[in-house]
């Protein structure tokens, strides 16, 4: 796979979720899939689509992996450590996994971020990284492959919380968009459709049976 082929890849499942978890700026995100997996070509992404370094934590209930790995627990001095990463099926599945592990209290001030030098720099003193060089070479590979286009883009697709003309779209309407996406097939079925749609599967679902009476 080339680097752009891997930026095209990230960048559309990345588009397909953001949105759902409330964050609006998708080159940060990208960026860090790139830094964290070695362009998608280290043993923790190309094995197990873990494309973020994620570790296990105490929350983590899936399929774990134990690798070896450096923390810059203190500025200039790397301390070489053994930690369980969590595991994913598929790409997808994996940068899912990405939002469902920012989807928490400690990342909540990431939702709404539409710079992409803030949304580093929050993520970073909100300890997902220790390395001290963390936030410039994100942005450094932002820069260096232009993934700020990806911010221009609308969230999810054909869908964002506003509209062309900059109506502000309700919950109830996101819900109806939403379902007619599953209608015509963009979600899936059963197991799948549920991990995609995530915490808003059973109104949603809900609502495609209204529509399909």
């Amino acid at each position: 796979m080339t680097h752009n082929e891997f930026i095209e890849k990230i960048a559309d499942c990345v588009d397909k979720y953001a949105y759902l978890y409330g964050i609006e700026v998708h080159s940060p995100i990208i960026a860090q899939a790139i830094l964290e997996s070695g362009w998608g070509t280290s043993s923790l992404a190309s094995k197990y689509h873990n494309y973020f370094g994620m570790k296990c934590g105490s929350s983590w209930k899936g399929k774990s992996v134990n690798f070896a790995t450096k923390e810059e627990y203190t500025a200039g001095t790397l301390t070489k450590i053994r930690d369980n990463f969590r595991v994913y099926d598929s790409m997808e599945a994996g940068i899912k996994g990405y939002f469902d592990f920012i989807n928490t209290k400690r990342y909540a001030n990431l939702k709404g971020v539409k710079s992409p030098e803030v949304y580093v720099k929050r993520i970073k003193a909100d300890g997902y990284a220790t390395s001290s060089t963390y936030v410039d070479n994100i942005m450094r590979i932002i820069r260096n492959n232009n993934l700020t286009r990806f911010d221009k883009k609308k969230a999810g697709g054909k869908m964002k919380k506003e509209d062309l003309t900059g109506k502000v779209l309700s919950g109830d309407e996101i819900i109806n968009i939403l379902a007619k996406r599953v209608i015509k097939g963009d979600y899936g079925t059963g197991d799948d459709r549920k991990k995609k749609l995530g915490k808003l599967y059973s109104i949603v679902q809900k609502r495609v049976n209204e529509l399909n009476k």
